[in-house]
């Protein structure tokens, strides 16, 4: 791409692929990512991401942790331009791709089970981190939210967290504020399925 061809971000910034990045994790700097997950995100080749975040971590604007044999990268909250960094893509990525991922990604994902999921919660879990990933509501009888849920988590790449329960369960734990739905609804929600208003009431 030639510089009159790049946008202003990536003119700041000097690399197109490091904008991406930069707008990823400070668009939403409380969660983490690995490195297939940000080359399909930002649609960029791997060796240049890997070149990038090691760029970007040698001056120690994001870090990275290991978890599940998986190397996550994150936004550095210790770092000085933490904040201002937060100021310059968060609108921008709040508007584009969180909606992308929420309307594309889990419409994609809960489309086979429409018919036996009343029910979903998609937290942000970072890694080490007790609680869910999915908060699964439906009746399971024939296991199908159960493999599933399998499926999922061969598509994210990484062992997920869930829990299936009944409409009556999650409703019930719900109204008697059982600790166990309470930690669940307290925890930073991403994405909730809710076509029957059992999550949210009616």
């Amino acid at each position: 791409m030639s510089k009159e061809n790049s946008t202003p971000t990536e003119k700041l910034f000097g690399s197109k692929t490091r904008a991406k990045l930069l707008g990823l994790f400070f668009g939403s700097p409380t969660k983490s990512f690995y490195i297939r997950e940000m080359t399909r995100v930002i649609d960029e080749q791997i060796n240049s991401v890997r070149r990038e975040l090691s760029n970007l971590e040698s001056i120690g604007i994001i870090k990275n942790e290991s978890f599940d044999n998986k190397v996550y990268y994150s936004a550095n909250a210790k770092h000085p331009y933490y904040r201002p960094m937060i100021e310059i893509f968060s609108k921008k990525i709040d508007s584009n791709r969180d909606h992308d991922i929420k309307a594309n990604t889990w419409d994609e994902y809960t489309r086979p089970v429409r018919n036996y999921l009343q029910g979903l919660i998609v937290t942000n879990r970072l890694p080490g981190q007790d609680g869910l990933d999915l908060l699964i509501i439906g009746n399971d009888r024939t296991k199908k939210l159960t493999r599933w849920a399998e499926v999922v988590e061969k598509k994210q790449g990484k062992t997920i967290n869930y829990a299936i329960m009944t409409p009556e369960d999650f409703t019930y734990r719900k109204s008697v504020k059982d600790r166990f739905v309470e930690d669940v609804l307290e925890m930073e929600i991403i994405e909730i399925y809710d076509p029957e208003k059992i999550i949210k009431g009616k």
